[in-house]
């Protein structure tokens, strides 16, 4: 069983680095897409990959020790959350080095285990950028995913969000504002909660919470998302 694990981990790789771009890593690195050993694999690409290992846990292990910045996003893609342990989202979120690893781990795969909101709240309490990135990244990922969750659920976080609307680092506040934003779109119940948070970070003196509120705000009382939420005047 472990040789046959293997080689679907080499064949994998070997389809993986036919699909690289080295001529766009340079371009991804200004937009803070970086890390150590990237390929360059677009994410379309990634998810045809993936279409063939639905649910190979072995698989996504084997994937995400690699290293390989586009094998990890691939093995987010690729596991079980029906497998994946509270140690194991630990252990992966202690390996993030940049954004996009971070969120399409959470939205592949973070937010569809029942380990999703106790992380939330334990990673909110973290320093590392990206660990604390991964806790609103999270919140967003599940307000867009989860159709079941209850509004509770949301409200009860957004004082998670108000207290990290506080951090000044860039990655953090805007996933601190992707989470409020979605909490906010999610229906027309939430819609004035969300709002009426935004408003109270918006009274802060920071410069992060300041963006964060306006930020926010922009979209939340935008007429597009208004008018899909079926509010009026």
């Amino acid at each position: 069983m472990r040789a046959s694990a293997d080689n679907t981990l080499d064949t994998v790789l070997v389809e993986l680095r036919a699909k690289a771009r080295p001529d766009q890593l340079e371009g991804m690195a200004r937009f803070g897409i970086t890390g150590s050993g990237r390929l360059g694999v677009s994410v379309p690409d990634l998810r045809k990959i993936a279409k063939g290992h639905r649910r190979e846990h072995a698989l996504a292990l084997g994937l995400w020790e690699t290293g390989i910045p586009d094998a990890m996003i691939l093995a987010s893609m690729v596991d079980d959350p029906v497998q994946v342990t509270a140690e194991q989202m630990d252990a992966w979120v202690a390996d993030f080095q940049s954004w996009d690893v971070c969120d399409q781990v959470c939205m592949n795969l973070f937010d569809r285990t029942p380990h999703a909101l106790a992380k939330v709240r334990e990673w909110a309490e973290r320093d590392e950028e990206f660990v604390r990135r991964a806790a609103f990244a999270l919140i967003a990922c599940v307000a867009w995913h989860d159709k079941s969750a209850a509004d509770d659920v949301f409200v009860e976080l957004l004082p998670v969000i108000e207290t990290g609307a506080d951090d000044e680092r860039n990655f953090v506040k805007k996933a601190v504002s992707w989470a409020l934003r979605h909490i906010g779109k999610r229906n027309a119940t939430l819609h004035p909660r969300a709002i009426a948070c935004a408003e109270r970070i918006e009274r802060r003196d920071g410069k992060a919470a300041r963006w964060v509120a306006r930020d926010v705000l922009r979209e939340l009382r935008s007429e597009a998302v208004r008018e899909r939420l079926g509010l009026r005047g």
